[in-house]
């Protein structure tokens, strides 16, 4: 070897000019014996090692460098982001700091990806930095356990003299450092580990006990600890770790970080289109820093990037920037992807992702826990579940299995899962949603939504007696048709979930919301599935019902009309829905004043019924019971009375005495009896059926508050006005806490107390609390409801008996002018109506007048009632008062006599009317002969 050139080395490098030989083998190419000569210059500097010669063997032993002086900083610290927002949860970490004293300060953020954990953490360290209030700052990455390792490696070469070539030495020697040293320089340290993906990763070496060792730092009352993580799991919490939850902007953080980031270059929006665009957004930061992105770097404005994201067809990816902001690493739509593959193999594997595509159907702001736990979710995780290889069956999932996959997602901050509010125990981020959704291909989202459907009717309790789950089930079901409104009208028919939506609607006294929720899906039916089609007629005769709930009477009879039209062209005389509709038809014949004729329809349709679908049947029940009801108000008070009887005789020994028909068939004798003049019995009975319904439906149901209501009701009529208004105080408490100041029941019941108030003597009282009562009417039913005209009836009724019978037959006269228009003049109620202001009329003193008014009125009680209807004879009585009351006291005498023959023949001897008709036919007789004598004196 001969002039091989000189060497140089510097630092710690080691250089050598020459031959290393001899080589370890041997052979005729591998001498044992070389010359060296010539072989140059070495030179070494700083520590390092130079040779030139010959070397055979090295041993190089390092000399430890030196420790790095205070203040010192391991790691990078992530630079600050555009307009970044200085936020609550930046103050709590200092509150904490400032109250800790000497106790050990651990503090885990953690929260969904993209809240702005790392933001917040990095804001912190460089405060700390900036204030000089440290010492020794270290962030890592702490994705992976080996950068934590490599991290604190660094930092114990560094501060420590440790080993750069044994990182698990030198990563205990750092920890080690941290610890205080009694007699030693204390050091204030703050250890940043960023974005912990499993705390397992903090455990090195977990199976091998001589070599374990934990990568949290030690206890140190100088030292700090701040952990940022999406896993919510208990390991990293307790021993002192204070938890602070991460969450999104509030709207005004998200309108001043989307203005800022904009004019930052050059760009302006609208500032409601901001506001709007961060709700889209579900105030996430990580989703507005890239939206701002993408509007400046394409030029489209704010309602062109909300138009795009709610396209159906729009993912995530595309309304990606093609370059991320603020150093970000991960585009929106991959953000939660490494979080939901985590969760998927937590136990019980696989079903983390299913679970969470069918809540990414669902309502974000809350989804039942039944819901996602049912038989029909449970299916769906047990068809899709993504774990464990194919199987010829799927593996049943019990409940249990279901509600640990939602505590697998919890632990990732991927939902918030909270069982103590079991009807919005999941919460989830619509754009975790949507980006869940954009991982499935359209006949995989379809498939989610006709399982979400499924799980909300099969979770809807039959007798809605939670009103919040009512509201919370319809709220998915929304979000749901929001997304999928296309499966849920498919060529099989309107989906159940769609049309309970409605029902829920109504039976929570939401009526006028029922009718417009049945109008919008009814066209949609008609246009989609045509207007013979069966279920078409089906949402339009839920039109019809819920018109006529809501007050209108003459359109519910004209729908229900049509309606039972196209279901005997189309289904035959003999379909089930055929004969349900005949039943519709028949009610609103009733409710639009034909009592009479509806009782002879329903009879005419029971009599189908029995010979189509048998006896027992249980919907032949329900029409017994309307039978009954308007045999009732056609005036067959004894038939009405016996065919009750026998209805609940039937109901018990068919259906049992705790079945909700069974109850309000109770409810309804218990009413006829009050209505008859049995008021004391009626309360009594209304007494027992409450306690089966406290029992049976809750204290909470409708029914069971109607019970209460009508207790309250006969029990005021049997003489108990004291109990009576103290019963509807407490009532009204629990009407408006269940069902909302607004509900027509709760209304209702505050005419109740308004009516008790004026028994009690505060007429003027009553008929302020109805005149108040009537805007509020006005308000939520409308002008043309019967419940508003009762109300007009009332503040007329209460102001004639606070002393104003001018003002009473005014607002009578103004009410009667209301029904004609809404419901005709021949409704029993506008007929009503104008007796009363002829009785006012008496009552102000145009005794001519009411003559006049109840002469006109008695024909058309005749002609639309008939001649033996109660009111038709009440009519008969004021004729022959006033008729009296003008003088001819003879013709009164004679006029009552006919009337008495009458309510004999039709009411029997002993009714109260009877009792009262003799009493006035002995008055006018006598009226009769004082007159006559009068005119003997004087013609003496």
């Amino acid at each position: 070897m001969a002039d091989t050139g000189n060497a140089e080395a510097a630092g710690d490098e080691v250089v050598v000019t020459g031959y290393r030989g001899p080589a370890e083998v041997s052979g005729p190419e591998f001498p044992a014996t070389v010359r060296v000569f010539g072989t140059g210059n070495a030179m070494a500097a700083r520590g390092g090692i130079a040779n030139t010669g010959y070397i055979h063997t090295l041993t190089v032993q390092r000399m430890p460098r030196e420790p790095a002086a205070w203040p010192h900083q391991v790691g990078v610290i992530p630079a600050p982001a555009r307009a970044f927002q200085h936020r609550a949860e930046a103050a709590r970490l200092r509150a904490a700091v400032e109250g800790g004293g000497t106790a050990v300060l651990s503090q885990v953020l953690t929260g969904m990806g993209g809240v702005g954990k790392t933001q917040l953490a990095a804001d912190y360290a460089r405060t700390a930095w900036d204030e000089k209030s440290v010492d020794v700052l270290f962030w890592v990455t702490a994705s992976a356990q080996s950068s934590v390792v490599s991290g604190y490696a660094q930092a114990g070469v560094e501060l420590c003299r440790a080993d750069p070539d044994d990182p698990d030495l030198a990563a205990k020697q750092f920890l080690a450092w941290l610890a205080p040293k009694h007699g030693q320089r204390p050091c204030r340290w703050l250890v940043v580990l960023d974005d912990v993906a499993d705390p397992s990763d903090l455990i090195v070496h977990p199976d091998d006990p001589g070599n374990r060792y934990s990568l949290w730092p030690p206890a140190s009352p100088h030292g700090r600890v701040l952990l940022t993580t999406r896993r919510r799991d208990a390991a990293l919490f307790g021993d002192g770790r204070r938890r602070i939850e991460v969450g999104l902007f509030t709207p005004a953080e998200s309108a001043e970080y989307l203005t800022e980031a904009l004019k930052a270059q050059g760009r302006t929006e609208p500032a409601d289109q901001l506001a709007a665009l961060a709700d889209d957004l579900g105030h996430l930061p990580l989703a507005l820093a890239q939206a701002a992105a993408y509007l400046i770097d394409s030029g489209e404005t704010a309602v062109t990037y909300r138009n795009l994201l709610a396209d159906r067809d729009t993912t995530l990816t595309d309304l990606a920037p093609d370059s991320l902001p603020d150093e970000q690493a991960t585009v929106l739509a991959a953000a939660w992807s490494l979080s939901i593959d985590r969760a998927d193999t937590l136990r019980p594997a696989g079903l983390a992702r299913p679970m969470l595509h069918l809540a990414a159907m669902l309502d974000a702001n809350g989804i039942p826990q039944r819901v996602l736990t049912g038989e029909t979710a449970r299916a769906h995780l047990a068809a899709h579940r993504t774990a464990g290889g194919p199987t010829s069956e799927p593996v049943p999932v019990s409940v249990s299995d279901a509600v640990r996959a939602l505590r697998a997602l919890d632990r990732l901050s991927l939902i918030d899962h909270q069982p103590d509010t079991p009807h919005q125990a999941v919460r989830i981020h619509q754009l975790i949603q949507h980006a869940t959704r954009d991982t499935h291909t359209p006949h995989q989202n379809d498939q989610a939504a006709r399982t979400a459907a499924d799980a909300l009717v099969a979770a809807w309790p039959e007798i809605e007696r939670d009103t919040d789950l009512a509201q919370t089930l319809r709220a998915n079901a929304a979000a749901l048709t929001g997304l999928a409104e296309d499966v849920l009208y498919e060529s099989d028919g309107v989906h159940a979930v769609l049309v309970r939506v409605g029902a829920s609607l109504g039976v929570t006294g939401q009526v006028a919301a029922a009718v417009e929720y049945f109008q919008r899906i009814a066209g949609v039916a008609h246009g989609r599935l045509g207007p013979d089609h069966p279920h078409t007629l089906a949402v339009r005769g839920e039109l019809a019902n819920w018109r006529g709930e809501a007050g209108d009477v003459v359109g519910a009879a004209a729908t229900s009309a049509e309606v039972l039209e196209h279901m005997e062209r189309v289904l035959g005389n003999d379909h089930f829905a055929t004969l349900a509709a005949r039943c519709t038809v028949a009610r609103f014949r009733g409710e639009a004043g034909d009592a009479a004729g509806a009782a002879a329809s329903l009879a005419g349709l029971l009599a189908d019924q029995v010979r189509v679908l048998g006896d027992e049947d249980p919907y032949i029940l329900a029409v017994r019971g309307e039978l009954v009801r308007w045999r009732w108000r056609a005036g067959d008070a004894a038939g009405a009375m016996d065919a009750s009887a026998e209805l609940l005789e039937h109901l018990v020994r068919v259906r049992g005495n705790d079945d909700v028909i069974t109850l309000s068939t109770r409810g309804n004798i218990a009413c006829f009896r009050g209505e008859a003049g049995d008021a004391a019995g009626a309360a009594a009975a209304f007494a027992e059926l409450l306690t089966d319904q406290v029992r049976v439906l809750g204290e909470d149901h409708p029914d069971t508050l109607t019970t209460r209501h009508n207790l309250a009701c006969f029990r005021g009529e049997a003489g108990d006005a004291a109990g009576a208004a103290a019963a509807f105080a407490e009532l009204l408490t629990d009407r408006v806490r269940v069902l909302g100041e607004n509900h027509p029941s709760t209304l209702t019941t505050r005419g109740n107390i308004a009516c008790f108030r004026g028994e009690a003597g505060d007429a003027a009282g009553a008929a302020d609390a109805f005149a108040e009562l009537l805007a509020d009417r006005v308000r939520v039913l409308g002008e043309d409801h019967p419940d508003t005209m009762a109300t007009r009836r009332f503040v007329a009724r209460w102001r004639g008996r606070a002393g104003d019978a001018a003002g009473a037959a005014a607002a009578y006269s103004e009410l009667v002018e209301h029904m004609v228009r809404v419901w005709g003049p021949d409704h029993p109620e506008t007929l009503t109506a104008r007796g009363n202001v002829a009785y006012w009329r008496r009552e102000a003193g145009d005794a001519a007048g009411a003559a006049a008014a109840h002469a006109e009125l008695l024909p058309d009680r005749v002609r639309v009632l008939g001649v033996d209807h109660p009111s038709t004879l009440k009519t008969r009585h004021n004729v022959a008062w006033c008729q009296g009351e003008a003088g001819d006291a003879a013709g009164a005498a004679d006029a009552f006599a006919e009337l008495l023959a009458d309510r004999v023949r039709v009411m029997g001897e002993d009714h109260p009317d009877t009792i009262a008709t003799r009493r006035c036919v002995a008055y006018w007789r006598g009226m009769q002969l004082l007159m006559n004598r009068l005119l003997d004196e004087q013609g003496q």
